[in-house]
């Protein structure tokens, strides 16, 4: 719930509070996000992955970052959102991206290890689902929090006397906060399964990453999951200026967003039943085709305007992307009976290292890709936009993803693990650690 409310702030109004708040260039607050993507990140989440995955301590080998990172997070959320107003050039890109390094660095520390957890909790393919769906909900919460939330924590502290800048620097502050508390609830309370986890990695750091690129199965979740992240971030990133300009519904940018994301959270178990049935590739097929058609629909009958058509829109998009909130986070623990059939070794931290990476290089691509667009097409913050800058607006809000949606289909569809594959693959490394131990 604390890492949703965080990520639902940046997915939703980063862009947003540096264009329309901060008075950044979005082509150069894009670039700057990017640049953070493919330097220090790269680095750092396999990093701490792989350090978790050597680590003992009488906190686990995984809780242990969680607790150390937990008050730099909120610290450094506060910073991101506290930028002074009207930098330009070389001094506004270093803004971005050293309050995005300090964020990024903690956050990450934090979130591999806590993701890392999931493959010890159970080895059972169904039950991988129902805490992947138990943790989508409370992400659903913290997500209708962030995203819902972000512009009507800002207008309350700015009714309470503060300027623009001062009240999106205590909205910042805020969620760094719950952030905080609810990821050292998390950290005091979850139990580490010693008995799941292995030995610790003997593999030296270089040979450990490039062995994850020979999991055939890791590597056509990987594609798929960047896809559906870079879809959903360019769709989320666009929504405030549809809402804005394009439907002229600013304030109706929480009412949208919570229907969206409640009709996520209720569609979280009906997921996972269709998922028990045709297995999670399929399942997960289904989610994003559902949401490409949403929007398809969005970008041909949209009218511009206010119009009640866009809560049906966010109904739809939201019983898809339920599938996005709940697979990825269900496929990615199968992936490491995979890996330790080739290796003999436990290497969840690794693996969750180079997912994240993935994850966020995806959602920093898709950030400065709307960037450069709306810069392309003509945006000018709080103005009325030309026909062009509302044509990229929509075309990005709508084509972009969908399109992106549909390439993943064929991946999903013919997955390679299934229930029954995977049950197979779990009973012959009993059968080899047992046949070890005679």
């Amino acid at each position: 719930m604390g890492f949703s409310i965080l990520r639902a702030a940046m997915d939703y109004f980063l862009l947003f509070y540096y264009t329309d708040v901060a008075g950044i260039n979005p082509a150069l607050a894009g670039g700057a996000l990017l640049v953070g993507k493919l330097t220090w990140d790269a680095i750092n989440d396999p990093l701490f992955g792989y350090w978790s995955d050597r680590t003992r301590s009488r906190f686990g080998r995984r809780r242990i970052y969680m607790l150390l990172a937990a008050a730099p997070i909120a610290i450094a959320t506060w910073i991101q959102f506290s930028l002074p107003y009207g930098m330009t050039g070389i001094g506004a890109f270093l803004a971005v991206l050293l309050t995005f390094w300090l964020k990024d660095t903690f956050i990450t520390m934090a979130v591999v290890p806590y993701y890392a957890m999931a493959p010890e909790l159970t080895r059972d393919y169904q039950e991988r689902s129902s805490l992947a769906t138990f943790r989508g909900v409370a992400s659903v919460v913290g997500y209708i929090l962030g995203g819902a939330g972000t512009m009507l924590l800002a207008g309350i502290y700015k009714g309470a006397g503060l300027n623009l800048q001062m009240a999106w620097s205590a909205t910042g502050a805020t969620y760094g906060l719950v952030a905080m508390v609810l990821l050292l609830v998390t950290t005091m309370t979850v139990k580490e399964r010693p008995e799941l986890a292995g030995e610790p990695s003997r593999l030296p750091p270089v040979k450990a990453m490039l062995l994850c690129f020979k999991n055939r199965p890791f590597v056509i979740l990987t594609i798929v999951y960047m896809l559906g992240i870079f879809a959903f971030t360019v769709q989320a990133a666009v929504f405030p200026y549809l809402l804005q300009y394009q439907l002229n519904m600013a304030d109706q940018i929480p009412a949208v967003m919570a229907v969206a994301m409640t009709t996520i959270g209720i569609f979280l178990i009906p997921a996972k039943w269709v998922a028990d049935k045709i297995n999670k590739g399929p399942a997960y097929a289904l989610g994003l085709f559902i949401t490409a058609t949403a929007f398809v629909l969005a970008f041909f009958f949209l009218p511009q305007g206010n119009t009640p058509w866009v809560y049906l829109v966010a109904v739809i998009v939201g019983i898809g992307f339920s599938a996005q909130w709940i697979f990825p986070f269900a496929m990615l623990p199968d992936v490491i009976e995979h890996d330790e059939k080739m290796t003999g070794e436990r290497r969840e931290g690794i693996y969750y290292g180079i997912s994240n990476f993935m994850t966020k290089f995806s959602m920093a691509l898709g950030i400065a890709v709307t960037g450069w667009a709306l810069s392309w097409y003509g945006y000018v913050p709080n103005a009325v936009q030309t026909e062009n800058a509302l044509f990229g607006i929509r075309f990005f809000y709508a084509v972009v993803p969908a399109t992106v949606l549909f390439i993943c289909l064929p991946f999903l569809i013919r997955y390679p693990i299934t229930q029954k594959s995977h049950a197979s693959l779990v009973q012959e490394l009993a059968d080899e650690k047992a046949a070890l131990n005679k």
